[in-house]
């Protein structure tokens, strides 16, 4: 059995440190969001969405360079690389997951500020699926590392974002509902936080037209060239040293 007690105190450092990472990304990113009907009003929609990608960015760049350099920190709880069909199903699971994780909110020109960034309130494509995506998508991502990784770092790593993954369902949902009010409990009526429950349950059936559409082909060479360019990825945050 793993004892825990075997960690280092480097290790243990390491993980204390991503925790804080983590802590710190989402009290900026769930706090910037909270706060946007007040800094739309007081900045305009387009000076907030610069400010939120200042903050985010830099914060989120530092998240993953830290999360590649110590990866492996911490305990060896279990060693599944080189068994076969293991890494085929962990590129499958990530690919999956940044199918749920960027669509729901992948419009560029809002995202770059260039057209008027909006809170949109909808129920096609993935929302039929799962009203929360990008909490449904880090889960499957954080399934699909901690399979190959193994390590107590990367347990670490899943619990502080899926923790707040799941805050920000419920954020998510108190937003849209301070917004929208009566429509959005319609559409909280029609769709469901767990995956496929609302078509299950015969309030939602799946359109696969609405998938065609250049959000998800995107996203879908976005998956491709993150493939590719992987161990430029991994080999460049070495070189931080962090």
């Amino acid at each position: 059995m793993t004892n825990f007690s075997e960690l280092t105190a480097t290790q243990l450092t390491s993980h204390l440190i991503m925790l804080g990472l983590l802590l710190l990304f989402a009290i900026a990113h769930s706090g910037l969001a909270a706060l946007r009907p007040k800094g739309e009003a007081l900045m305009g929609p387009r000076a907030y969405r610069v400010l939120f990608a200042l903050v985010s960015l830099p914060l989120a760049s530092v998240l993953i360079i830290y999360f590649i350099n110590h990866r492996y920190d911490g305990l060896r709880l279990w060693n599944l690389q080189g068994t076969p069909g293991v890494q085929t199903a962990v590129w499958v699971l990530s690919a999956v997951s940044f199918l749920f994780l960027y669509p729901a909110t992948f419009n560029l020109l809002e995202v770059s500020a260039i057209a008027k960034p909006q809170v949109h309130l909808y129920e096609t494509g993935i929302i039929r699926i799962t009203r929360h995506p990008q909490m449904v998508g880090q889960v499957i991502w954080c399934v699909a590392h901690a399979l190959w990784l193994g390590t107590s770092f990367m347990l670490v790593t899943c619990a502080g974002l899926i923790l707040h993954h799941l805050f920000a369902v419920w954020h998510g949902d108190r937003r849209w509902r301070d917004r929208y009010g009566e429509a959005f409990e319609a559409v909280r009526a029609r769709t469901s936080v767990i995956p496929f429950w609302a078509i299950v349950q015969g309030k939602q059936s799946l359109k696969l037209q609405e998938f065609i559409c250049p959000a998800y082909v995107g996203v879908s060479a976005f998956v491709l060239l993150f493939w590719w360019l992987h161990p430029v990825l991994i080999r460049a945050t070495r070189a931080t040293g962090w």
